[in-house]
């Protein structure tokens, strides 16, 4: 279906919606690229030293938090000192790295927990999606409403930012990907689209938040500098981010309702597209569907409160959405919507979860690649100290503002290792922060370098494991997606270079 702005367009574009577009070169598929990083870092075990660092624990914002004593690296003994090929005993070799990816971590987080977070939430959205309610909710939504379609999406794009910036929405986002996609599609826009203003719009209002907790704030208090300062210029590069972001969406929307086959997902889209299509008889909504979608709404706010007031994080929002599934196909069992029953509601629970399991797979091979290089524990020879140690090191001989950017620039490659925000601030803040002092250039600044760094670039690194549940919510390969979100990544880039780089010639 697409709204009546598409009908405007060239009818000799139209009329190419339903022909192949040939594809000259072919990006390899998501697990070869992780499979080649994955020798790579296995290859710098035997060219880089491993080092450790000594940790602290110090009050941040009121909370003790473990934080690294950056005048205390070690190298480890004896330089490089490889890996195996193969380990025994539960050890870390280069064929050990995806099992132990796997099953690296806690509940609360990578990878195992998000790994179960990701399954067990594509379950539960296989158990709502089989009543059919959704779709003929958002089928009469897109019915009434064809004209404001582009609205929509603006609208869209800041309350996902809003969620960015006020309490890290992260992984947090993959259930509502699974919601939007579908209802995009069908509304003649595609799967890019809908991620653009889910998962991209959460990772532009991350990482130019003023009051976020899991990046500007920690970093603020290991930087010593008070807890949302500096807060009007950040609002100020939110709205701004946030504004161009909505505007790029539009704008590349609507060349897809025009051309849908331009669209670097309209092969991997069409599941959508035919489900559409076989379910445009649905429109009218049947008995039973009023009670869902008041379960389901009912479901989003109690989601949504517990984020917000009780900080629920994996495994609670994980339990709430297969609770939300279970009482939802109860319902429709008793209404006997779709006609689901107790066995078609079990196979629709399988079905669902087996859809995500490729991106919960990538999420085990990424955690994989962070081990290969020593993992991300101070404490433990890691050769991330060791490039963390070195990056302090050479920004010291570099003074001003190009070491403002220097900074920024090691946070975005540094990102690709530890994508988590306060992850990473606990280990580069206490050197970047001290660094500031000696090079000209205000702590507050180092923090906005830090939280430029760290959120933009997770849009495109394949170890976010809020990404790579996205991605699979929308059955959009990781490569198919690098090829799309390449040039934005560097609009972006360039946006907080140039922010940096006036952030530190004004002393901010």
């Amino acid at each position: 279906m697409q709204t009546s702005e598409s009908q405007t367009c060239d009818p000799e574009q139209n009329s190419a919606v339903e022909q192949s577009v040939a594809k000259t070169w072919a990006m390899p598929d998501t697990y070869l690229i992780l499979l080649a990083v994955a020798l790579v870092a296995f290859a710098l075990n035997f060219v880089i030293p491993a080092g450790t660092f000594d940790t602290v624990i110090t009050e941040v914002n009121g909370v003790e938090r473990s934080v690294i004593d950056p005048g205390s690296y070690q190298p480890a003994e004896g330089g490089p000192t490889g890996m195996a090929v193969f380990a025994e005993g539960g050890g870390i070799g280069l064929l050990n790295f995806a099992f132990e990816g796997m099953v690296s971590g806690s509940k609360w987080g990578a990878s195992i927990g998000v790994f179960a977070f990701i399954l067990l939430t594509g379950g539960a959205f296989g158990l709502i999606f089989a009543s059919g309610s959704v779709e003929r909710g958002l089928f009469q939504v897109i019915a009434r409403n064809r004209q404001a379609g582009h609205f929509y999406l603006a609208i869209l794009c800041f309350l996902f930012s809003l969620g960015g910036a006020v309490f890290g929405m992260g992984e947090e986002v993959i259930p509502f990907t699974l919601i939007v996609v579908p209802l995009l599609v069908s509304m003649g826009y595609d799967s890019i689209t809908a991620l653009l203003v889910t998962y991209v719009a959460t990772q532009v209002g991350f990482a130019t938040s003023w009051m976020n907790p899991f990046g500007v704030s920690i970093a603020q208090g290991i930087a010593g500098v008070p807890l949302m300062s500096g807060s009007g210029l950040r609002m100020g590069l939110w709205l701004l981010a946030t504004c161009g972001l909505a505007a790029y969406t539009i704008v590349y929307a609507r060349r897809i309702q025009c051309q849908p086959t331009r669209s670097l997902a309209y092969a991997s889209d069409r599941v959508f597209r035919d489900k559409s299509v076989s379910t445009t008889e649905l429109k009218t909504m049947a008995r039973g569907d009023g009670w869902v979608l008041l379960l389901f709404s009912a479901g989003i706010a109690w989601m949504i409160w517990g984020v917000v007031e009780r900080s629920y994080f994996l495994p609670e929002i994980a339990t709430q959405f297969f609770t939300m599934g279970i009482v939802i196909a109860t319902v429709a069992i008793v209404f006997g919507l779709n006609g689901l029953t107790p066995n078609k509601a079990a196979a629709a629970f399988r079905e669902g979860a087996q859809q995500l399991l490729p991106a919960a797979m990538v999420v085990a091979f990424a955690k994989g690649i962070v081990l290969l290089l020593g993992g991300d524990d101070p404490e433990g020879a890691s050769i991330l100290n060791t490039i963390l140690h070195a990056a302090g090191s050479g920004l010291a001989d570099v003074s001003g503002a190009v070491s403002a950017w220097f900074m920024l620039a090691f946070q975005t490659v540094f990102n690709f290792f530890i994508t988590s925000g306060s992850g990473q601030a606990a280990l580069t803040m206490p050197i970047m922060a001290p660094l500031a002092d000696v090079v000209g250039v205000t702590r507050q600044t180092a923090v906005l370098a830090f939280q430029l760094g760290d959120g933009l670039t997770n849009i495109i690194v394949p170890t976010s494991a809020a990404l790579m549940g996205c991605l699979g919510a929308a059955r959009l390969d990781w490569g198919v997606w690098l090829r799309f979100v390449l040039p934005l990544q560097g609009i972006l880039f360039l946006f907080a270079s140039l922010t940096v780089l006036v952030a530190a010639a004004s002393g901010y």
